[in-house]
């Protein structure tokens, strides 16, 4: 069985997560990253090739995609928590998405996908 994460282990790998986007869920004992791609077809290459990294590792991500957003909780499930897999997935996930990608950092507010945002501004937008 996998062991959940130290509190020394935390300590030493949530702040750079943290700085990358990552937010911790307490509640979940899980963290979570919310992509903003230019493109649906970004998106979903992101995801095919995060999932073909998490089959490799045997570790599965949570997540969700309105067209151009990514929605990822990482948590171990057979520790309930936070482990070393969650960290390792979210570090690759970091490296497939690359750089300019928007990051939404604050969880609390809705996650509105580029169609939303398109339909809000009228015909002439989309």
């Amino acid at each position: 069985m996998t062991e959940r994460l130290s509190q020394s282990e935390r300590d030493a790998e949530l702040p750079a997560l943290g700085e990358a986007g990552w937010g911790a869920d307490p509640a979940r004992d899980s963290i979570r990253k919310i992509w903003k791609f230019a493109t649906f077809s970004e998106a979903w290459g992101f995801m095919s090739r995060a999932a073909l990294a998490a089959e490799k590792m045997n570790h599965h991500p949570e997540w969700t995609n309105v067209y151009n957003v990514v929605d990822v909780t990482l948590t171990t499930h057979d520790c309930d928590g936070l482990s070393a897999l969650d960290i390792k997935l979210a570090r690759r996930m970091d490296k497939l998405a690359g750089a300019g990608v928007e990051i939404q950092r604050d969880h609390s507010e809705p996650v509105e996908c580029l169609c939303k945002l398109h339909a809000a501004a009228g015909p002439a937008a989309g």
